[in-house]
Parts: structure tokens; sequence; C-alpha cells
């Protein structure tokens, strides 16, 4: 049999192809347009779906799939009207619109209770205060809408004719039970929104129907195609890496970082909230992953490439760095602080450079102070009793095995780099494989599936050097950022 893993991103979707032994078959990819203006930051669902389109039509031109699953980015949402034809752009999780909704909406309920319900701390980037806004703002077209679909059940609700949304992606919403797994019909009253207007909630592995015949036909597809509900991209990730545990987490390196570990409870210190870490409910019951983000990430390797080394390849610029510690301190914020400090205007920060260093320490450097960020977080999610023990890598950053190197010596953790570089649509796969009867579970799938490739251990020597180079990094943040407001004043 022939599984696809759809997965759905914020500037491309791919569709990747693998038989029943996890055997990669194919790949598939397509760009589209995001658009950002004055603080407005839209996507055009239609053009999203349209990409979709073309990445099925490649992809069955080589292998006809059994089934194919989803996963796509979280919190932004497409609304319909009656003839099911989108009204509006999509807002993007950074757009600025929904925060005085959200402020309403807190005062409403309280922010502890809405904590409580829905494991986020009250903020405008989720799909409800956006919501809100459209209804405050453009009547007009809010009186028209008769479903609101976030990314995974928009694809799916095209595809199949069936509206059902997957519990980690519906926990991107603010308006999820996370411990109930239902909508929460308190924080809908308290928002005065209609929750019929939002998809079923489902678990992961959910058949959600067949590709519609008509969408057959523009697609090339002969025969039944099953569509099967993934989950929030971050934990197909997690799946497709074979972390399924706590005490693990998957380190995903694109633009932006990502650290996901897995737990089994949900935490009740208030300062895990403030300090923006969120509660997701996990593909098996009773456990939960959280999202620990550094906006740095791979997006600070290629500004530096961009900029300083544009005839370079990674490769190239990997091959000319130092073996030991640069001595180098970075403060990755070249587009703000994500966990645990939630700060838009904190800025970067480079010390120790002297006139002996070259352009491929400051490079080392800034894979160096990425990292730093990362352990913050992995400092701070420990107060919370959540301690991953081991990392398993993801992504553009998982290639560097320099990189790998510094996070284990760095992190004191080993780190996993995997034979495949797609775990989102590797986890999606995985997942829709058991959907389909063809693994018992996940762990059956996993066999097939995940392969170490190379486990990266810390080296002792350089790990006591980081050591002494942490200590001084987190003095950093809280002496710049007062000189970073000065400066914001001038």
């Amino acid at each position: 049999m022939i599984i696809g893993g759809l997965d759905v991103g914020t500037t491309g979707c791919k569709l990747t192809l693998y038989d029943h032994e996890g055997v990669f078959l194919h790949n598939s990819y397509k760009e589209y347009d995001v658009k950002r203006h004055s603080g407005e930051h839209e996507i055009d669902a239609e053009a999203i779906f349209e990409a979709v389109c073309d990445v099925i039509r490649d992809a069955v031109s080589y292998y006809m799939p059994d089934a194919i699953g989803v996963t796509t980015f979280g919190e932004t949402f497409a609304v319909l009207d009656e003839d099911d034809s989108v009204l509006l752009p999509s807002m993007l999780y950074t757009d600025s619109r929904g925060a005085e909704e959200c402020q309403e909406l807190t005062q409403r309920l309280g922010e502890k209770r809405l904590i409580d319900i829905s494991g986020v701390k009250p903020h405008h980037m989720y799909s409800l205060p956006k919501l809100m806004w459209i209804k405050n703002n453009l009547p007009h077209v809010f009186s028209k809408i008769k479903r609101v679909l976030l990314m995974e059940d928009y694809i799916i609700y095209k595809l199949t004719g069936n509206a059902c949304i997957d519990y980690s992606l519906a926990a991107r919403t603010m308006a999820f039970d996370i411990r109930k797994k239902c909508w929460s019909d308190e924080i809908f009253e308290a928002a005065q929104i209609d929750k019929a207007l939002f998809s079923k909630p489902v678990p992961a592995f959910n058949m959600a129907g067949e590709i519609k015949d008509e969408i057959k036909e523009k697609l090339g597809i002969n025969g039944n195609v099953k569509i099967v509900n993934g989950a929030h991209d971050q934990v197909a990730a997690c799946v497709g890496a074979g972390v399924f545990k706590p005490g693990m987490a998957v380190d995903g390196t694109g633009t932006v970082e990502c650290v996901t570990p897995v737990f089994d409870c949900i935490p009740e210190n208030e300062k895990m909230y403030d300090e923006g870490y969120s509660v997701v409910p996990f593909v098996f019951d009773g456990t939960y992953v959280c999202y620990a983000l550094s906006f740095a990430g791979g997006a600070v390797i290629k500004w530096f490439r961009d900029n300083f080394a544009k005839e370079s390849s990674y490769a190239k610029l990997d091959s000319l760095i130092p073996d030991s510690p640069t001595g180098i301190l970075v403060m990755p914020h070249f587009s703000g602080a994500a966990n645990p400090y939630m700060d838009s205007l904190s800025k970067a920060a480079v010390i120790g450079l002297t006139l002996e260093h070259k352009s491929e320490d400051l490079y080392k450097a800034l894979m160096e102070g990425v990292t730093y960020d990362i352990l913050t977080n992995i400092e701070h999610l420990k107060e919370f009793g959540i301690n991953p023990e081991m990392l398993c890598a993801t992504g553009g950053g998982a290639s560097s095995e320099v990189w790998l190197q510094i996070k284990a010596d760095i992190l004191s953790r080993p780190v996993a780099a995997l034979e495949s570089k797609e775990a989102g649509t590797a986890g999606t796969c995985m997942m829709t494989g058991v959907a389909l009867g063809i693994y018992k579970d996940l762990y059956e799938a996993k066999e097939k599936f995940v392969k170490i490739k190379k486990i990266y251990e810390p080296n002792p020597e350089n790990a006591s050097l980081y050591e002494k180079l942490y200590n001084a990094y987190k003095n950093i943040y809280n002496s710049i950022r007062p000189i970073i407001n000065l400066t914001e004043k001038r």
C-alpha cells in the first residue's frame, strides 16, 4: 500500500509518498505568497488549496496513494459563506489584529480560567480573538460566515466535504478544552461566538472520508483515496521522529527553532503560561506537548550567509569553523525574543568580539547563541517538571553535523539525527497507516519509518567550557534590555 503525508506550512506545502514498509517514494512541493503590510499578515486560503491540488496532482502521476494524511500550521483560519466561498484573506498568527478583543475576552472570563480550560495564555495570535475582531470590525462579513475552518479542516473539507479538526490543532484556537477534548461552551459564550461555526473535534488517526468525485476528476485520480486527520505540524514532527514518551523531545530547526517535549500531566504552575508555553494534547491519551520557541533558528544562519558569505554553501561554512567554543556570546533576538521572555521588542546582542576573530568565528557563535537560547528554555521547562533527556533533530538545521555537535555540547544531552529529513510528513504517514490498519499502533509504524542516522554525544571538554560561557550568557538579557529601551526612545 502507498501512504501520503501532506504538510501544509505558511509558505508552501509538500506531499511525501511512502510505501507501507516506510520506503520513500516521491516528494512534491509548491510555494505560495504571504502578504505583510502595516501589521496585517495575510495568506490566501484558496491559493493554499490550489497548491495542495498541484502537489497531489503531481504525486498521483507517479504513484496512486491509498490514503493521504493532513498536517498543517496552526491558528490561521478561513471563513466560508453558505456557498463555501472564502470571504476574507486569512490572518496569520503574527497579524496584530485581535489584541483588543483578546483583552475583552480575558476581562469577561478571567485569565486564569482561560488558561485552565484552553492550556494557553490569552493572546491575539490565536484564532478566537481574530474571529471576534472580524465580528466587531467587519459585521457585514461576519453575518455571512457559515464555517470557520483552520487549515487542516479547511483542506479536509474541500477534499471530502466533511469538516473535522484534530485535538492538537483545535487547541491552537484558544477555545478548546484540553482536558475534556471538546470545544468549550464557557469560552465561546464569553466570546459571544457560535461554536457551531467550527468543525467537529476528532482525535488524530480519524478517517475523515474519501476525496469527492469532482475533486478526483480535477486531480487525475482513479479509484478511492481516503483522507485522514493528522495533527498540528509540531505534533506530527514528534510522531515522525519517534518521540512518544516523557523524557524525549524534538528539536526542529527551520526558520525558527522549536523544541517540543512530551510530558504526561498538565503542569499547574502559572509561571509556565506567563512565559508563553502552551499545553497541547498529544496523540496518546494522557500525554501532552508544549512548544519552546526561539525566533532565531535557521533564520540567523541564513542571514549570515546572505549578507556575509553569499558565495558559500552552508557545508563550506561548516568546514571552516573552529573546533573549540568561540567565546563570543550572541543573544540571538534578531526578531525579538520568544520563550521564556515573550518580548517582541528585544534585540540581538554580540559580546566578546575582537580583532582576532574571523567571519567563521561569528558564524559558529550564531549557532552557539541559538543553542544558548534553547538551553534557557530547557532550564525553564525543568522548573515545571518537563525535562527532556534526549533530543531528536529535525528540519534543515539537522543537516549540519557541526551544529548538532554544538547542541550536544551546550545542552549536555545526546542529540539524535534521523535518516528522514521530513519528520512532519513521515509522522503524518505513520498516523495514516494506523488509521488504515496497516500498523496496529504507532510503535509498529515507528519500526518502519524512524531510523536514527547518528547520535551526537556531548564532548566533555567542550561541554565544560560551554557551561561557563552559558552562565555568563544568562545575564545578558536583563543587562542589555534597559539599554535597548534607551535606544528605542531616541
